[in-house]
């Protein structure tokens, strides 16, 4: 994965602890509050710190507690200033319901609520009462029309609150990334694929999300370019991409194709800061460069950015939520709904023409069945790759939308063996896919969904609280 697309995932996240004032020395005792505000801190920079960042309000609050609407308003300019993803305000007592709400309402960002579980000194006395105050924050937060994602009170180093913690960064990731979209669009859509018709103003609209697009004549000048600026670069890749994979009837020519267009639409991502790219892949694309671009889709994703053939702009909306919510752990595929298992009803075949990533490949030594990269099965040139993918649990994903509202769908599925097809491929089975095909069928869905390995389906769920988008689970 380039580095410049993995610095996407970095997340910045605001940790504003939270007291009930006055302290009266037992109930909302202060130094009990400044000790758990230091042991939360402390672990969630000790655990969750792989590509977060973490601000801190002690320059800005007493004590680094926030505890009244003064200090709302400072904590959240400084939160608005820093630039943060995230709010997670934890109750180290009752806390302060206004000025958590006022604080959150002014941020707009994801907000994750939770209190450490409470405990009774041997006085008698409960110095925090956090669970309490969640109640009260919960229904002000409510009343400010701020979403906010929960943890149950408990200790923080049970494992509900690493799995809790760590949903929130994903549907921080989520929500950071559909806000900030920019989607690369190259030529049109194939004139046949009604499917492919998108409302870009209403994308715009609802989410923030960018179209830029680019002609396919405007991107041979960008490719003649690279290849005029970068012939030792050029020619060191082909001479490594020709060791790793079995080209079958494809000339050097054309591996010199791959490799300069791969870099073309990389170099443009950089350029406009895509976060996905969309291109016309049919025969306006063969005309304009001699080969089909299956395997470039293959290899751009491989290299952290989704790619996504026949200009399925929702597609490529979807693969960046589905990277998102990963934290970019590895490539999505993008894939048709082809036809139910000959020898299994519960089995479907995800295809597509040779566009998977190959790094999701299965571990198999049989050169003609993994790395092979041939000419396209339905039109004489190449390239597409030929593979299988792995075996594992498969979440399968795809955005929707009629009427003006959109839907997310969501459901598991498990590769398994079936029999071999031309292009990439895999076999998954779920328990009805009767029920799936009817869900898919009725919509608002389209053949193409988005697949992954990781379980993303927790983050998704919730990041459909803050976007507005309906959750459409199967499981």
């Amino acid at each position: 994965m380039l580095d410049v697309f993995r610095n996407r995932r970095k997340l910045k996240i605001g940790i504003a602890p939270i007291r009930r004032n006055p302290d009266n020395g037992k109930n909302f005792n202060l130094k009990e509050a400044i000790l758990y505000k230091q042991e939360i801190e402390g672990y969630v920079v000790g655990h969750f710190s792989d590509d977060v960042e973490y601000v801190f309000i002690d320059d800005v609050s007493a004590d680094g507690l926030l505890f009244d609407v003064k200090g709302a308003e400072r904590v959240a300019h400084k939160f608005i200033t820093e630039g943060v993803d995230g709010v997670f305000i934890p109750h180290v007592n009752f806390g302060c319901e206004e000025a958590a709400s006022r604080m959150c309402k002014m941020v707009g960002k994801p907000v994750l609520l939770w209190g450490p579980q409470d405990d009774i000194k041997d006085d008698g006395y409960r110095y925090r009462d956090s669970q309490c105050g969640l109640f009260a924050t919960s229904q002000i937060l409510g009343l400010y029309k701020v979403p906010f994602t929960y943890i149950p009170s408990c200790h923080v180093t049970d494992e509900k609150f690493k799995v809790g913690f760590e949903k929130f960064l994903s549907t921080c990731s989520v929500v950071k990334a559909a806000t900030h979209m920019r989607i690369g669009q190259v030529s049109v859509r194939p004139g046949s694929f009604m499917t492919m018709k998108v409302n870009e103003a209403e994308l715009l609209e609802k989410f923030g999300i960018e179209i830029i697009p680019i002609a396919m004549n405007d991107l041979k000048v960008k490719y003649d370019q690279y290849l005029k600026d970068h012939p030792k670069e050029v020619a060191k890749e082909v001479a490594e991409m020709k060791e790793k994979h079995y080209f079958n009837q494809v000339t050097d020519a054309q591996v010199q194709t791959v490799v300069v267009l791969k870099r073309t639409f990389e170099q443009w991502a950089l350029e406009e800061n895509l976060m996905a790219i969309a291109t016309m892949c049919w025969a306006p694309m063969v005309r304009e460069f001699g080969i089909s671009a299956c395997f470039i889709l293959s290899e751009v994703c491989d290299d952290g950015l989704p790619c996504i053939c026949e200009t399925d702009i929702l597609g490529a909306v979807t693969a960046v939520l589905t990277m998102a919510a990963s934290r970019y752990a590895e490539p999505m595929f993008l894939a048709d709904l082809t036809i139910r298992n000959p020898e299994n009803e519960n089995s479907e075949l995800l295809w597509h023409c040779g566009v998977f990533a190959k790094t999701l490949a299965r571990d198999d030594t049989e050169k003609d069945r993994l790395l092979e990269v041939g000419i396209h099965h339905g039109r004489p040139a190449g390239c597409v790759g030929r593979w299988e993918l792995k075996k594992g649990d498969i979440r399968i994903l795809r955005l929707g939308t009629r009427d003006g509202e959109y839907s997310l769908f969501m459901g598991t599925s498990h590769a398994i063996d079936g029999p071999y097809t031309k292009g990439s491929y895999v076999w998954v089975e779920v328990d009805d896919w009767d029920k799936w095909e009817e869900r898919l069928i009725y919509g608002p869905y389209i053949h193409h969904v988005v697949g992954t390995y990781q379980d993303v389906v927790p983050a998704l769920k919730e990041a459909c609280r803050y976007l507005k988008i309906k959750p459409d689970l199967m499981d």
